[in-house]
């Protein structure tokens, strides 16, 4: 051996029913948010992944999605210290960081008093992050990507796990990209689509009922924010992937940037911490395909999302085709049932000989397509049925406009 080299770092000793444990309570965590927020599943599993990798993720959406109560939500079910703040161009950087130490100050240091401020927080949620100015922006490039936050001629190391951040735009502003860049994970958050809508008019019911009977108490912690740092230390060797994963990852990279995506050599390899962490969700001991639905996450502009999904999507389905038995990360709990109900509700109006607007021809063929892309997400033999039932709809429907024109 080479005297000059450091000697090869020990492997790290894991305990497989610790990692099974904590991976079950992070699948409760999964579960208890899937039941407060309908048809958002595949944004709880990627907030679950960024915690257990240690990285950033942002939700880009209208007002009213649930971004905010999402995050909160989880934050209540992890233990670890939490803070959240909403950002305007108006916010001061003591209002994030800590106001001045004047006791401090009198004694000539210019230092902040962080106690329950954001350098003292695990976890963060920044509510229109790119909404607040260059002071505060600057000092959360440092905190995001070093985990250090300077403080006069201080420098801290923060316990900062992961930050979670939301806008209703993406910012186009060359001064936020370097901010913008540090969320590994994008993750839209629009309105559900036409086949919740009961479900999510019962659920709000049962919330509002809840909160006016004073009956909301906040929920208790599953799983605390150690043990999801164990998990991950713990499956340090989910990162050495196979050959035959490699160069499956390397052609989806190559057509992304092909498609005039930015993916960066940065984000390229922090994605494999991305992918062991999913694995470790499931408990599995190798990635594989299926964690390849992170790839649609990558986006750089909403403009994108439908792009990725068209260049991830046969990946996922073939691996869905060769293991029936493992479903699909990116597919969220849905009830067929509902679903089928829909679908019979749009054949009568598209069907029935009812005259329908443009407006309303669109409105309905849009929620057909919702629906074919939830199916073919969900994999399963009776959801793979149905799918050919939409199509057959909208041949028909093809059909009925070509002789009516």
């Amino acid at each position: 051996m080479n005297l000059s080299e450091p000697p090869p770092a020990a492997p790290v000793a894991v305990d497989n029913a610790q990692v099974a444990a904590v991976a079950q309570k992070l699948n409760g965590v999964a579960r208890a948010l899937g039941q407060c927020f309908l048809g958002k599943d595949e944004t709880i599993r990627l907030a679950l992944i960024a915690l257990v990798a240690g990285e950033h993720m942002l939700i880009v959406g209208p007002p009213g999605t649930a971004k905010s109560a999402l995050v909160r939500q989880l934050a209540r079910l992890v233990d670890a210290r939490y803070f959240e703040y909403l950002l305007t161009r108006f916010s001061e950087p003591n209002e994030i960081f800590g106001p001045i130490d004047i006791k401090a100050f009198r004694e000539g240091s210019y230092l902040r008093r962080t106690e329950a401020m954001l350098p003292a927080a695990e976890i963060v949620f920044l509510d229109e992050v790119f909404k607040s100015n260059s002071a505060i922006l600057n000092s959360l490039l440092a905190i995001m990507n070093e985990r250090r936050f300077f403080t006069g001629s201080r420098t801290l190391t923060v316990p900062l796990r992961s930050l979670f951040a939301a806008t209703n735009e993406v910012p186009n502003d060359e001064g936020l990209a370097a901010v913008f860049d540090r969320f590994l994970i994008r993750a839209s958050s629009d309105n559900l689509e036409s086949f919740h809508f009961h479900g999510l008019v019962g659920r709000g019911i049962e919330a509002e009922v809840a909160h006016l009977g004073g009956s909301d108490d906040a929920a208790a912690a599953l799983v605390s924010l150690t043990e999801i740092a164990g998990l991950q230390r713990a499956t340090a060797g989910l990162l050495r992937v196979g050959d035959e994963f490699l160069a499956r990852y390397k052609g989806l990279v190559f057509q992304i940037r092909s498609e005039g995506v930015s993916l960066s050599d940065r984000r390229v390899v922090k994605l494999l911490k991305l992918f062991a962490a999913s694995a470790a969700l499931d408990g599995r001991s190798a990635v594989d395909d299926r964690d390849l639905f992170i790839l649609k996450h990558v986006w750089n502009s909403v403009e994108q999302i439908g792009l990725l999904k068209d260049i991830v999507a046969p990946v996922l389905e073939r691996h869905q085709s060769e293991h029936p038995e493992s479903p699909r990360p990116d597919a969220g709990n849905v009830d067929l049932d509902t679903v089928l109900v829909e679908l019979g509700t749009i054949r009568g109006l598209l069907l029935g000989g009812s005259s329908l607007s443009d407006i309303q021809l669109f409105s309905q063929l849009r929620n057909l397509q919702d629906i074919r892309t939830t199916l073919l997400a969900l994999g399963t033999p009776t959801a793979q049925q149905m799918v050919s039932e939409v199509d057959k709809l909208l041949e028909g429907v093809f059909e009925s406009s070509r002789w009516t024109a």
